[in-house]
């Protein structure tokens, strides 16, 4: 069970999800605080971070830490999902505050964050929103912690996390993983799955749930992210805490992510994009081969900027004119309703 510290730090922005796991919602990016099962003559809570945020994140994820955990109460460790600059912006920070924590990481992500290798670049022309059109923009560079970073136990097992379990779920990056507690099905998925359409900036601020694919922009292997949610879906989770999105629980949970697992190649899987047809490659030494580009990003830039602008004017047109007929509209709609699965869980 969570601290008695727990009930005075939840805010919209740090709530718990299930007893021993809270929620940090950094900006659009979510990390997670998991609480270790108290042992015999333990006087202080024990616990595990899960990936690090946006970079400048270390002060509120400290400052939070601290009130659910007490002070001087680092974790045992980090463990994370990937690397990417928005779960692992914080880790220099969270290094420099506590210098004894170690950092954990699948073997093929290790490239990563040991500054031997850039991941692909993103795609901005897959599609789906602001969120997409503007991720030529985000850093994609190595960070390198040094010998502060290690692999993951072979055998499964989560440092300092008894009861659970890290499952290898790549596309989304090579080493991607889930980490998952079978003692109640609870689930922490990272990015191999959200639930919030990621690609778009209004899905983001309004937090509207769905189960949906892993971010388009930043995933550069499709047919590995499918066969991840599959292996996912079969862990039959109660409760899915994922990088993007509020958590899900129960059946609307397991109804969502089996339709997402059974259409995964016709509703998240990109019509057209640089990966969409071609992975990027990948070893433990990092990034091998990527697909060329379909539009070059600062011509994808100029052209979000030319809409915009294009916008701005044709509003400020229309205040002149003259109304002559008022025109409804269907509302755009970033997400389209499912069908229900059949299976009923």
């Amino acid at each position: 069970m969570l601290s008695n510290h727990a009930s005075r730090a939840s805010t919209p922005d740090f709530m718990p999800v299930v007893a021993g796991l809270y929620a940090l919602r950094n900006i659009f990016v979510n990390l997670y605080y998991v609480e270790a099962e108290p042992t015999a003559g333990q006087s202080r809570a024990s616990w595990v971070l899960i990936d690090a945020g946006l970079p400048g994140a270390a002060s509120k994820i400290r400052r939070h830490a601290e009130e659910v955990f007490g002070p001087n109460n680092p974790p045992a460790a980090i463990i994370m999902t990937h690397a990417h600059f928005d779960h692992a912006g914080g880790l220099d920070g969270l290094l420099d505050a506590w210098p004894d924590v170690p950092v954990y990481a699948h073997p093929l992500e290790l490239p990563y964050l040991t500054g031997r290798s850039s991941y692909p670049p993103p795609d901005p022309t897959v599609g789906g929103g602001l969120m997409a059109w503007s991720s030529f923009l985000y850093p994609k560079h190595p960070y390198d912690l040094g010998n502060r970073v290690h692999a993951l136990p072979a055998d499964g097992s989560v440092p300092g996390l008894p009861g659970w379990r890290w499952v290898h779920t790549p596309g989304h990056t090579p080493g991607h993983v889930s980490f998952f507690r079978d003692s109640d099905k609870v689930l922490v998925a990272g990015d191999a799955f959200t639930t919030v359409v990621g690609e778009s900036g209004l899905a983001t601020l309004t937090q509207k749930q769905v189960v949906h694919g892993p971010p388009a922009y930043f995933t550069p292997d499709w047919d590995a992210a499918r066969l991840s949610v599959a292996t996912l879906l079969s862990l039959a989770p109660q409760v899915a805490a994922t990088g993007h999105g509020i958590a899900m629980h129960g059946d609307e949970l397991l109804q969502q992510l089996e339709q997402l697992a059974v259409t995964f190649n016709e509703v998240a899987r990109p019509k057209i994009g640089r990966y969409a047809h071609e992975p990027a490659t990948a070893d433990a030494s990092g990034v091998r081969s990527v697909p060329p580009p379909l539009v070059s990003p600062w011509l994808k830039g100029v052209a979000v900027a030319g809409l915009a602008l294009a916008a701005l004017a044709l509003a400020g047109t229309g205040k002149k004119r003259k109304k002559e007929k008022k025109v409804y509209r269907a509302a755009y709609r970033d997400n389209p309703a499912r069908p229900t699965p059949a299976k009923r869980w």
